[in-house]
């Protein structure tokens, strides 16, 4: 989930309409008991810059990542994870450069725009006319478009109905090629039609060897920074995190692009003609995760339910949107009580009243489990990241909610090693700061009023 836009009326009409509908009389997509598949993958894929990997090349590997964290067995652990769930290679020579929200996130993004010689791809939920230095997305883009750089965007009905349409006019008329993904209109759909399923990316690739992703949209929210913010000013700003990633696992992001683009009834696009140039600049080993409601499996949420079965010391998860499936409650509970250390960052205030309601209804099981339970005040917090023993972690656009499991595109990418691992860690110590520690004794005694909210809400997880 992202915010709520201010649709027209008509809109959010058939919206309600056509979810309710759903949600009660079709009620066929359920949650998997058990995500991970019965028959695993029987060898991982590694690959780099020119292919696949030999044996050698895969025990270097190997060999410098058991060199750079602090339990080799537990690398191994999590390497495996990845074997089960693997339905893309891990790509190894990777670069990945943690961004802080809007301030850090747009400044990149915008350079590397200005920087593109043949592509700019974009898959947004929400797709709108931000800015960065004073400079708009829309003068950026039309410039680099006269330049004759090829640029497609593929972006959410429901995410971007409120989109200025003036501004995907003008891109429109400067030549570049515009999709709507999942048309609230099903008439003008291009696959099997359901409201509910939503393109949820956030994704920016330049020159097949540079990508953006993470939570952060296209939007104006995120146009100052959260330090900016003042308790008395009756605004919040927003808290997120992106990655900024280059090497061989852009490839496999161009691809997920590409696959969508056409699911929508998209065009050849120039860009698929040319051979990647992606080289490997680093030392990160990258999965990149695509999820949708039409996959057997819902990755995502297998790897994610994995990694914290797996955990020896530490599961560190930040979430925008906290509405736990029965098995992720049940998971996070049973790994605090054999003593991993697992801490939830949490949002004090949302752009959903339901969803938090929701988010408030699990504390007391997870509490009296061992799990700590931390509120970041001041913002709106929407970063979607998990960090696992200091050498698994995620950054992407998935929520620990229904809708990312069920009807959701989404792309996340998980990171092996302990480079983004520490990054990731200090990020969280860094809210932590600006957090509320939930005491159990505490809320035991909040108000019936809230309690009767948090009952209420409880029947619509599915939704949220």
């Amino acid at each position: 989930m992202s915010r709520q836009r201010h649709a027209p009326l008509r809109v959010l009409l058939l919206c309600v309409a056509s979810l309710t509908a759903q949600s009660l009389l079709v009620g066929c997509a359920t949650i998997p008991e058990s995500p991970v598949p019965e028959h695993p993958s029987p060898r991982l894929q590694w690959s780099n810059a020119h292919g696949p990997l030999s044996r050698q090349q895969i025990a270097a590997v190997y060999q410098h990542l058991s060199l750079e964290v602090p339990n080799p067995d537990t690398l191994r652990r999590h390497l495996a994870i990845e074997q089960a769930i693997a339905s893309s290679p891990l790509y190894t020579g990777n670069a990945v450069h943690l961004l802080s929200d809007g301030a850090e996130t747009f400044p990149a993004m915008f350079a590397a725009i200005r920087g593109a010689q043949h592509s700019i791809l974009l898959e947004y939920y929400i797709f709108d006319n931000v800015s960065s230095d004073g400079q708009q997305l829309l003068d950026l883009l039309r410039s680099k478009r006269a330049e004759g750089v090829n640029i497609a965007v593929l972006y959410d009905n429901i995410g971007s109905v409120s989109t200025d349409d003036a501004f995907i006019a003008s891109l429109r008329d400067a030549g570049v090629q515009l999709l709507v993904f999942n048309p609230v209109n099903p008439l003008k759909a291009h696959r099997r039609w359901s409201l509910n399923d939503r393109d949820h990316r956030k994704l920016l690739i330049v020159d097949q060897s540079l990508a953006f992703l993470g939570g952060i949209n296209l939007s104006k929210d995120y146009e100052s920074s959260p330090s900016a913010f003042s308790r008395g000013s009756g605004t919040a700003n927003w808290r997120d995190t992106d990655i900024k990633l280059s090497g061989p696992a852009v490839a496999e992001l161009e691809q997920l692009f590409y696959r969508n683009w056409h699911s929508q009834g998209g065009p050849h696009l120039p860009s698929e003609d040319e051979p990647s140039t992606a080289q490997s600049v680093g030392n990160q080993v990258v999965h990149i995760i695509d999820s949708t409601p039409d996959s057997p499996t819902p990755r995502y949420y297998a790897t994610v339910l994995s990694a914290i079965d797996t955990a020896e010391h530490s599961v560190w998860i930040t979430a925008a949107y906290f509405v736990p499936t029965h098995e992720e409650r049940r998971l996070l509970k049973a790994t605090a009580r054999r003593g991993v250390d697992v801490r939830l960052l949490l949002p004090s205030q949302s752009d959903s009243n339901a969803v938090l309601a929701v988010q408030h209804a699990a504390y007391e099981d997870l509490l009296e489990a061992g799990v700590k339970v931390y509120e970041r005040e001041g913002v709106i917090l929407h970063s979607k990241s998990v960090v696992i023993d200091q050498v698994w972690s995620v950054v992407g656009s998935s929520n620990f909610d229904h809708r990312s499991v069920l009807f959701n595109d989404e792309v996340d990418a998980v990171v092996i090693g302990q480079e983004t691992a520490l990054a990731l860690e200090n990020l969280f110590k860094s809210d932590l700061r600006d957090a509320r520690a939930i005491d159990l004794a505490t809320w035991k005694r909040r108000s019936l009023s809230k309690r009767a909210s948090e009952t209420f809400w409880r029947l619509w997880t599915t939704m949220m």
